[in-house]
């Protein structure tokens, strides 16, 4: 008897190439399709910000899915359906869209965070109600409902309480993912309470006078996961790491599991991608040097091939590295390198930035504005990549870098180190330090410069780097079992 390919509906608040505000994005770009190949059929749904690009990504409104009603307490809203494949992929990605709520130009936000951004928790409930409503009008009916972060987190709640007797959901099991546990979903409990049934707002996990909505999913959910085996055993131990999540963590028992990231080895491919200006492998390693020259070019810097180009990527806040960073910069600009900061955040970071690139015009360039094709650009042309989340799950970047022949040095924050070989004798693909000083940054990267230097070593180690695998294969094995497990 054939065995049966399960249905797994994803829903997130980000990902890649529509939207990137983290490492998450990376994971719905590549793991739903590396799902497929284990006898999965895979879906996503995410809110259609104003940011995303209708003509660029193709998406199409779908005539049967418009017109949703969005039943809340005290209101029935509207939404409408955008869809389009994920690129690479027949992966049906729909975008859920009502002008009222998604049209300005910012992603959600909760307090810690900046705020809630005008609406923010209303938007989110609009969201999550708008979820369930469309999934029942597409009449696609998922065994898993996989939920990602915090934005998703009131979809494990709904799938449990309001819509647990609806036939339609009544044999849906839900699998909630933590990627970025400080980014926890915190609000004001007004708007819950003004459009969520009694049911669904008692059921909320909340601390204080505030709701938590990655708790909420958290307790909600039949499985939780999170990105490396290590990390799940760090934010479960240390209520520092977990930023107060490691009670919820615990209560999971056996249901809580760390399985670590993997990467999609087609689209981050150096031999094969469309997006750098010059294409190479580990056969041909010296034409890496041509995408050096086009990254400095069009970030206007003077290319040198002795003088190492050090990049840092990352959505800066007060987590990823941004004090570290502004720390840090006077001490890197003195070495001999040339930096190159590709991402923004908190405005006075932002702001900070360019104006010490702006006075070190030679050696320093700062790009704020995401663009995938520049993401792709970044990872080929560096020499290395500077890594200086304070915490990382587990993430891509670093194995994207390595699968690219750059070296990375990071800290050992979180399940990062899982997927980095410190360097020792003719070993190792990158450098890791682990106090989280100034210090301690600039001294593993002078590790790393000094090595450069070596050009015959330095072409070892990215030979190293390029030939490890980062494929999705194994991973994907352990979450496949663990979903067939969950539904018996």
């Amino acid at each position: 008897m054939a065995r049966r390919n399960f249905k797994v509906l994803y829903v997130s608040g980000e990902g890649s190439p529509f939207v990137r505000l983290s490492s998450l994005a990376d994971y719905m770009a590549s793991f739903p399709q590396a799902l497929e190949e284990e006898g999965f059929e895979a879906r996503i749904m995410m809110p259609k910000y104003g940011i995303i690009n209708d003509r660029k990504f193709r998406l199409h409104d779908v005539l049967r899915l418009s017109d949703i009603e969005v039943p809340l307490k005290d209101k029935t809203d509207m939404l409408n359906i955008k869809v389009t494949a994920l690129p690479s992929s027949k992966i049906q990605t729909y975008f859920l869209y009502n002008e009222k709520y998604f049209k300005r130009y910012g992603l959600f936000s909760d307090i810690p965070l900046g705020g809630d951004h005008k609406g923010s928790a209303e938007r989110i409930i609009f969201f999550s109600v708008g979820v369930m409503e469309t999934l029942v009008r597409l009449g696609w009916q998922p065994d898993i409902i996989h939920c990602h972060d915090w934005h998703a987190g009131l979809v494990a709640l709904l799938a449990k309480t309001r819509y647990a007797k609806h036939d339609f959901f009544k044999k849906v099991k839900v699998v909630q993912t933590v990627h970025n546990v400080y980014r926890q979903g915190i609000f004001q409990p007004k708007a819950f309470q003004k459009h969520l049934d009694p049911e669904v707002f008692d059921a909320l996990e909340k601390d204080g006078d505030t709701v938590n909505l990655l708790a909420t999913g958290i307790k909600h959910a039949d499985l939780v996961t999170t990105t490396s085996d290590r990390y799940a055993r760090q934010i479960a131990a240390d209520p520092e790491l977990s930023f107060g999540m490691d009670k919820a963590l615990n209560a999971c028992g056996e249901r809580f599991h760390g399985i670590l990231n993997g990467m999609d080895t087609r689209q981050w491919n150096p031999s094969a991608d469309k997006l750098i200006k010059k294409r190479y492998s580990a056969e041909q390693p010296e034409l890496k040097l041509e995408d050096k020259k086009v990254l400095l070019d069009e970030v206007g810097l003077p290319f040198s091939e002795e003088t190492p180009v050090v990049g840092v990527i990352a959505s800066f806040d007060a987590f990823q590295g941004a004090e570290l960073v502004k720390e840090s910069l006077t001490r890197l600009l003195e070495l001999d390198l040339q930096l190159i900061v590709f991402g923004s955040g908190d405005k006075e970071f932002d702001q900070a930035l360019k104006e010490t690139a702006e006075e070190n015009a030679e050696k320093m360039a700062f790009r704020p504005e995401f663009t995938d094709a520049f993401y792709h650009q970044m990872i080929a042309g560096l020499d290395i990549l500077l890594m200086t989340s304070r915490i990382e799950a587990c993430g891509m970047m670093q194995m994207f870098a390595q699968n690219y022949g750059t070296v990375p040095v990071a800290y050992a924050g979180g399940g990062i180190v899982d997927t980095i070989e410190e360097v020792s004798g003719d070993k190792g693909t990158g450098f890791i330090f682990t106090d989280y000083t100034p210090d301690a940054l600039t001294s593993k990267l002078q590790e790393a410069l000094a090595l450069f230097a070596d050009k015959e070593r330095w072409s070892a180690l990215m030979l190293e780097c390029m030939g490890r695998d980062f494929s999705w294969s194994a991973s994907t094995g352990q979450y496949a079992e663990l979903y067939r497990n969950l539904l018996g």
